[in-house]
Formats: C-alpha cells, sequence, structure tokens
C-alpha cells in the first residue's frame, strides 16, 4: 500500500488558529443592522391548560418592538417521527419550561423585563412525573388529543430473535436484575442560539447552531408551514453538540415567528439555566435484563424490558430506544432473545439524542451482568467476552454484516497495556479493574428512509487552492480538518492549499448532518470521490496540454511530475489557470462527489427491526481502573485504557482527542452527573450546581487504536465519536465491584448511592 501524505497523519486543526484567538464567529457573535433581541415566557407548571395570556402591559414596555403567543401566529405541529409538538404552547403546557410567548425588544434586558409583564392563566391539571406511574391504567393523559397513545406510551417494540424466551431453558445459570439511568444534559460549552432574518424576498435566512442544517431547514419548514426551499439555513461555528443540537429546538421556529412579526432580524440565545431546563438532555431508561449463561460462559439468551422516558414531546426517543434494545448485542454472538420496551411521555423536559444515542444505558445494564455472570462461573470477564465476541465476517442476531471487527484484538491490547491479569491477581485494597465492550455504527440506514449518503463539490480556483463544500457539519470534532486531509491528499497540494466551506443550505450539497457518527464515513467517501473528480480533470488537461499520457502523471506538493522521476512538468497553479480561462471560460474546475451507501446497506424491516443499516460497525475494549474510598464513597478513576477499532486512523490526534473527550465525558456520566428535581422541575440547571468533570482529577487515558480496515470506508475507516463514550460507565461499574464488592445498578454511581450500597452489603 502506496504511503500517505496526509492520512494517518497528526494534522493540527484547521480551524484551530480562529478559536483560540477568538476570532471564530459563533451564532451569538452576530450582529446585523436593526436586530432585535428576543426571549421566552415559559410555563411554571408541569401540566395546565392555558386559559388566556394578557400582553397589554408588556407590548407598551418602550423598547418592546413585537410580542408573539399561539393566539396571533401562524405555526404547524412538527417533529422528527411524530408531530406531536407546536413552536409555541396552545391549548396546554406539558412541562415545567414549555414555551408560552415571546419578545422582542432592542436588547435583552427590555425583553426580560417584559416577560414579566405578560400574564397567563392558567388551569393545573393532574401530572405525571415518574415513568412508570405515567404507564399505569387511569394515569393522566400527556397528550389528550393523541387519541391513539394509550397509558402514555407513544412508541412500543416488541420483538424476538431464535427460539426468544424458550431458549432458557439451554441455560446453567440464569441472572435477572434491574438497572436504571439519569437525564444528563450534554453540557456543551455553547448554549443554543440563532439569528432569523425575513428577506424583502419573502425568504427565511436563519444562522444557527446545529449539527443538521439540512434536517433542521426540513422541520423548522413544517413548523411553519412553508416550502423548505423558502428557507436558507447558514451554519456559524459551532461550539459543541454531543448530539443536543441535533433535533429542531422550538427556538427556531419562535426566532423566525418573532423576526416575521418584528420585521427585523432576531437573535436568541440561551441562558445557561434555560439550556438546562429546554434543552433535549439524555433519556433515562428503566431497564429489568435476564440473561442466560452455558458452563464455559457461552451466551445463551436475552431477555428485557425496557420503559425509556420521552418526556413532553416524542422527539427522536424512538431512534434512541430502537438503538438500546438492539445495538449492544451485535457486540456478541447472541442468538436468542426477546424484547419489550415502550418509550413514554411524561410531564418533564423532553429528551433527545445524546452522544452513544441510548446505547451506552443498555450497555450499562449488558456488561455489568457479563461481569456478573462471570463471577458465578469462576470465569475471567476478559475470557468470557472474548469467548463470545464477533468476528469479522459474522452477521449478528439484527441481520448486521461485519465486514471488519477488531474488538478481540481490542480486548486482547487494553487487558495486556492496563495489565489485567497481574492486578486481578496481586490485588490492592479498595482498588478495581473493569471491562467493557461496545459495538457503534458509521452511519444509520434506519433514520434515513428517504436517502443515506452525502455528496461533495471540490472547487479549484484559478490559483491551484481548493474549496470544500460538504452538508456536514463541523461542530468541534474535527471534521473539517480530516475533510481538507482528505482532499490535499487526492489533489497532491499543501493542506494550506484547502479550505472547507461552512454549511450552507443553499449551496452545500445535501447532507443529513452530524449524528449517528456518519460524517467522517459518508461525508469522508463523498469528499473523496469530488477531489479525485477534480484530479482526474488537472491530469487530463495537463497531459493534453503537454502531449503525455495521464497515467504517467502524478502530482506532489501542488506540482506536476512524470511518475517515478523528479522531472516537473508544471505547477498546479500554471494548470488551474490555463483550464479555468482557456477551457472553462472563466468557471472554476468543478470535481463531483455522490456517495451512496451500498446496496447491502438497507432499510430495516419496520415491525422485526432486521436487517444491515450501516456501512460498517465500530467496536471497542475499554479499561477502567478505580480506587474507592470506603468512608466517603468517593470514586477515584485512575486510569482508562481504550482500544479503538477505527477501521484506519485519519488523524491520530483528531482520534485520541475524541478518546480523550469521550472518555472523560463517559466518568461524568457514571459518577456524579444528575437533575435534581422538585414537582418537575431542575434544580440544578447551572455548571456549579451540575456537575461536570474538571481538569483536575481527570485520570490517565491511554488510547490504542486498532485498524481493522473496513472495506466502504475513505481508506478504510469507520466512526469513532460516539463510539468512545459508550463503554466507559460500564468499566467503571464493574471496577467498582472488583474494588468493593458491590454491585451499583442505578447511575450515577455518586458518593451517596455507594455508601448506601456498601452499608447494605455490610447489614447483609
Amino acid at each position: 500500500m502506496a504511503e500517505h501524505t496526509f492520512i494517518g497523519k497528526g494534522i493540527p486543526r484547521v480551524d484551530g488558529r480562529e478559536k483560540v484567538t477568538g476570532k471564530a464567529i459563533f451564532s451569538a457573535d452576530l450582529k446585523f443592522p436593526g436586530m432585535l433581541f428576543g426571549r421566552i415566557k415559559r410555563s411554571p407548571h408541569p401540566f395546565a391548560k392555558i386559559l388566556s395570556i394578557d400582553t397589554s402591559r408588556a407590548i407598551k414596555l418602550p423598547g418592546v418592538r413585537a410580542i408573539i403567543t399561539s393566539r396571533d401566529i401562524k405555526q404547524f405541529p412538527y417533529g422528527p417521527i411524530i408531530a406531536d409538538e407546536l413552536p409555541l404552547a396552545h391549548e396546554y403546557v406539558r412541562y415545567v419550561g414549555d414555551e408560552v410567548a415571546a419578545v422582542a425588544a432592542i436588547d435583552t434586558e427590555t425583553a426580560e423585563a417584559a416577560l414579566d409583564l405578560i400574564t397567563v392563566e392558567y388551569e393545573e391539571m393532574s401530572h405525571v412525573l415518574d415513568i412508570e406511574q405515567a404507564m399505569e391504567q387511569g394515569a393522566p393523559s400527556v397528550h389528550p388529543e393523541l387519541e391513539w397513545v394509550k397509558q402514555n406510551i407513544v412508541n412500543h417494540i416488541e420483538l424476538v430473535r431464535g427460539e426468544g424466551e424458550a431458549a432458557f431453558k439451554q441455560a446453567d445459570i440464569i441472572l435477572e436484575e434491574r438497572f436504571s439511568t439519569q437525564t444528563t444534559h450534554h453540557a456543551y460549552l455553547e448554549p443554543q442560539s440563532c439569528v432569523a432574518q425575513w428577506e424583502t424576498s419573502g425568504r427565511l435566512t436563519l444562522w444557527g447552531a446545529t449539527q443538521a442544517p439540512f434536517r433542521s431547514r426540513w422541520l423548522l419548514a413544517k413548523a411553519l408551514g412553508i416550502p423548505e426551499y423558502q428557507i436558507r439555513i447558514i451554519q456559524p461555528y459551532v461550539g459543541g453538540g454531543f448530539g443536543g443540537k441535533t433535533e429542531l429546538h422550538p427556538l427556531f421556529p419562535i426566532c423566525s415567528l418573532l423576526s416575521g412579526k418584528s420585521g427585523k432580524p432576531i437573535k436568541m440565545v440561551y441562558t445557561r439555566e434555560e439550556d438546562f431546563i429546554a434543552g433535549r438532555p439524555r433519556v433515562s431508561e428503566v431497564i429489568d435484563l435476564k440473561m442466560g449463561f452455558k458452563k464455559d460462559g457461552t451466551m445463551v439468551a436475552k431477555s428485557v424490558a425496557l420503559a425509556v422516558d420521552a418526556g413532553a414531546y416524542c422527539g427522536l426517543g424512538p431512534a434512541v430506544m430502537s438503538v438500546s434494545v438492539n445495538r449492544p448485542d451485535c457486540i456478541y454472538r447472541l442468538t436468542n432473545i426477546k424484547v419489550t420496551a415502550n418509550l413514554v411521555y411524561t410531564n418533564t423536559i423532553p429528551r433527545g439524542p445524546f452522544r452513544g444515542f441510548g446505547n451506552p444505558e443498555m450497555l450499562f445494564a449488558t456488561e455489568s451482568m457479563i461481569d456478573m455472570a462471570a463471577e458465578r462461573l469462576g470465569i475471567d470477564p476478559m475470557e468470557i467476552r472474548l469467548r463470545n465476541a464477533t468476528h469479522t465476517g459474522d452477521i449478528t442476531v439484527h441481520g448486521w454484516i461485519i465486514n471488519s471487527c477488531g474488538l478481540s484484538e481490542s480486548i486482547k491490547r487494553v487487558a495486556e497495556e492496563s495489565g489485567w491479569k497481574q492486578k486481578r491477581k496481586n490485588r490492592i485494597k479498595n482498588r478495581g479493574i473493569g471491562m467493557a465492550c461496545q459495538v457503534h455504527v458509521s452511519g444509520n440506514r434506519a433514520v434515513a428512509p428517504l436517502y443515506d449518503g452525502s455528496a461533495a463539490i471540490v472547487m479549484i480556483d484559478p490559483y491551484g487552492r481548493a474549496k470544500v463544500f460538504s452538508g456536514e457539519s463541523e461542530i468541534g470534532q474535527g471534521l473539517n480538518t480530516t475533510l481538507a486531509q482528505i482532499v490535499a491528499e487526492e489533489l497532491g497540494v499543501e493542506i494550506e492549499r484547502v479550505e472547507v466551506m461552512p454549511v450552507d443550505t443553499d449551496y452545500s450539497p445535501y447532507g443529513l448532518g452530524t449524528w449517528a457518527s456518519r460524517a467522517n464515513t459518508l461525508g469522508g467517501n463523498a469528499v473523496k470521490m469530488a477531489a479525485i473528480d477534480a484530479r482526474s480533470q488537472l491530469l487530463g488537461h495537463a497531459a493534453n496540454k503537454w502531449g503525455m499520457d495521464a497515467n504517467n502523471l502524478e502530482i506532489k506538493k501542488g506540482k506536476f511530475y512524470v511518475k517515478g522521476s523528479q522531472e516537473e512538468v508544471a505547477s498546479i497553479e500554471e494548470v488551474a489557470s490555463d483550464i479555468v480561462f482557456k477551457k472553462l471560460g472563466g468557471v472554476p474546475i468543478t470535481g463531483r462527489g455522490e456517495y451512496t451507501v451500498p446496496d447491502y446497506v438497507i432499510i430495516p424491516d419496520r415491525s422485526t427491526k432486521y436487517g444491515n443499516y450501516s456501512l460498517g460497525y465500530s467496536f471497542s475494549a475499554q479499561v477502567a481502573e478505580v480506587e474507592v474510598d470506603p468512608e466517603t464513597g468517593k470514586v477515584e478513576v485512575l486510569n482508562v485504557w481504550v482500544g479503538e477499532d477505527v477501521g484506519k486512523v485519519l488523524n491520530p490526534k483528531g482520534c485520541e482527542g475524541q478518546i480523550e473527550g469521550g472518555v472523560v465525558q463517559g466518568i461524568g456520566y457514571a459518577l456524579n452527573e444528575d437533575y435534581f428535581w422538585k414537582e418537575g422541575r431542575p434544580l440544578n440547571s447551572n455548571f456549579i450546581d451540575y456537575k461536570i468533570p474538571g481538569f483536575v482529577g481527570i485520570p490517565k487515558i491511554h488510547s490504542f487504536l486498532i485498524e481493522s480496515n473496513e472495506p466502504a470506508g475513505p481508506y478504510g475507516a469507520k466512526s469513532i465519536g460516539e463510539a468512545v463514550t459508550n463503554p466507559t460507565v460500564s468499566a467503571i461499574a464493574n471496577a467498582i465491584y472488583d474494588a468493593m464488592g458491590v454491585r451499583m445498578k442505578k447511575l450515577p454511581m455518586t458518593p451517596e448511592n455507594l455508601l448506601v450500597a456498601l452499608r447494605g452489603r455490610e447489614k447483609g
């Protein structure tokens, strides 16, 4: 295989200088002549009927330019799966924080003052805050207008693989436990924000912090009741997302409606408290898990009853739940499964996608139970995983076609690097070591029924500089750097000659956006194809001009050479200028790339969920080492070893950054992050009371990149972003058990919760 110039190299971030110098422009930095500032009035009740809204005092406040309520605007139900949400609540408010009215004023302070002058009369109603109570007969209906929703169950999954429950008769041991996970906030640095402006042409332009500009345009069009082509979305720099900016927040249509009412550009930026109250945090789950094993550790059967809290609106909850009930099964050669799962409305914050998309929640349960089985059977937890591990060439229980898999290598590598066997043999008091594995997708056909692909344009100007247009979104993960590497590699130019353009739905090729771990794989494939097309044009023209065979030419460092020699034929500037002005009449050289997933990637059967829905699957194993203070219950994570099957390393610096960030996020999820509630209202809606990991106390994270060469990925690459976070919680839970002999079955594993478990153990 030829040595690459840029692929596999630790290229620094192409946007690094702008970010570290503060030059990068985010939504909150945008300024326009005549711009107004918008604020939202929110419900103080978990569930209530809106009887009246009086805005008469607020509109008289000097500096107020527009006020909207559901009574005086046209708005339409929207949602990515079920259209159960309106930009502004009309008849009911369904959670503390639901949007009731919005104000545009000359500054934020005036808008805030106006909110206090808006009077809303409510009739409070019985509400449900607990997921299991919400499913009881006679429980208050969160959406009484949706008559088809019974017992607040908005989505239901039932599936059986193999013999299902009947297969437990083959098991030598059967384990049954209940696990539960909590709601967590994405804690991105940049809060939800956007700027909206209606043009004189009647078109709407919106600048927004979104992970998926084209999907946001689609949903925004639904909410406003206008065609998609009437909306332009431009993506400025995005200050992190982690799934929290995948869905269309009410902020976008509300900002647009305010702009329409006032005739001015409107900026809206959530406060941190608003982001906690009205964001779309991680779903919480209650998991009743049953698993059966043979004496040799072979997994025989799994049965799960799952309840997932959707909060007040459905959002992408059905997709998240679907991931929970099937993705962890494909790590191992498990053939008998029974699933019952319910997505449930409650009068709490609407939930949404979070890094891992339902995978970490179920992995907490399954990977914990695998360790429990290993102990019962007297088998090393590492060995039981190796005995059951999926391999290249397998078709999993859910129909996934595994064309590359580095799982066994990942398990062995982290075991060796962590000193797994020695540490389990030579124990240190109150210290423990735990392992967990995971699998994740590289794109997801299940959530892209119309089109699961990516398109790109590489445009070369007369100066030999390349501009890259892709619909995939840079949200801080380093995508633009990877795309620039690919173009520089294929064109044979210095990376400084390549510029990746911001996503703009008016001129960027269509892309589904940065979610489902698809940007590097699908987007990378499209950009590679576009760069190859542009290179072909350059080589063809140069060959014609100098009477040579294009196959005998190559481009290196912006120069054309005869292959196998140091004979320089021309510079890329000469050739590009010649093509643009003499051949194309001033039109830039345009390379096109249209990547559609292979035919073996399909939409799974709707009822059975069976089918291969990704072009490749990323496997990994993690080992966590912890020390527990038995007096305080405090857990210190000392080391984490990560063996990540990335297919092919495109940028080792980027991979290591993803691993370190993902592990730290997983540590927060495992040990301390949680919402504290009082009657549906979050009490810790800030970074003082909502504790996320800081620099102090971060463990040593050891990264090992496993290359399994995915045939469908660019240069053999697969995803990494979500995969990293998936197993961290489980590895820490297993390490805590190894240290203290207590099995934590509820997240987060706070000092308080751990002390309760330790005292329970002491009492027998």
